[in-house]
């Protein structure tokens, strides 16, 4: 009998298991790549943000472009979001430096985006700043919904409460442009912007049907609370990615 009280026991443990996935998070980075289909720098990063994704401390995300379309391959993974994103980075530091591959780290300094030790000595420097993914956001995915929860907190810019469908590995077999006939596999590739809500340090609590991710091809999801505006996006408050079940 006490033997197979313990097998039901395991039972128990694996079922909720496979039920939920919830992550609490203060990670050390956000690591944005703008990468693009059509350009031959790009695939050395893409393999990069395949390996940094790994690293459970860093929030990983592939942002699609569309603005090299018109070299003779259209990007099948582009949002014209994701350009005009790149841009409001540059417009806000000033540099009006948009190329590709670039990550931009925490939301506030870019590097290239195939450069590792570059990304790291940004996530290092970053992290200096004071509030910098400073907020643990707890993301978790229960049964049939997303569940996510922003603490209070005193002293801390007003900002944007975003959530983005990922899909983790996307093959794509590339038939024109610089990079005709390769399959390149792109990590953690953002889907879709939602915007659940505006920040102001007080606690925030959302609830999202799996359903809005799957139905955008995503099979994992990322928080990010950011200050300021879509249209001039600052620094990352708090951030959290984690798998479906």
């Amino acid at each position: 009998m006490r033997g197979r009280r313990v097998a039901l026991s395991l039972a128990v443990i694996a079922s909720a298991m496979a039920a939920a996935a919830t992550v609490s998070a203060e990670p050390r980075g956000v690591i944005e790549l703008f990468t693009s289909q059509g350009c031959s720098s790009c695939p050395a990063a893409d393999q990069l943000a395949g390996e940094l994704a790994r690293d459970p401390s860093l929030v990983v995300m592939s942002l699609a472009v569309d603005y090299w379309d018109y070299l003779g391959w259209k990007d099948t993974l582009a949002l014209s979001g994701h350009t005009n994103r790149q841009r409001a980075y540059s417009k806000v530091r000033g540099d009006r430096e948009v190329y590709t591959p670039q990550v931009v780290v925490n939301g506030v300094t870019h590097v290239i985006g195939s450069d590792k030790q570059a990304i790291e000595n940004a996530v290092a420097q970053t992290r200096k700043q004071a509030g910098m993914l400073s907020l643990p956001v707890v993301l978790a995915v229960t049964g049939d919904q997303v569940s996510v929860s922003v603490p209070a907190a005193a002293n801390t810019a007003k900002g944007e409460i975003w959530l983005c469908p990922i899909t983790r590995n996307v093959p794509v077999e590339i038939g024109r442009g610089e990079n005709s006939g390769h399959t390149i596999t792109y990590h953690n590739v953002v889907r879709r912007w939602v915007k659940l809500g505006d920040w102001n340090g007080a606690a925030r609590n959302f609830k999202v049907p799996v359903s809005d991710v799957t139905a955008a091809g995503g099979d994992a999801v990322a928080v990010v609370v950011q200050a300021g505006p879509k249209e001039a996006p600052g620094n990352m408050i708090g951030a959290a990615i984690t798998a479906l079940p």
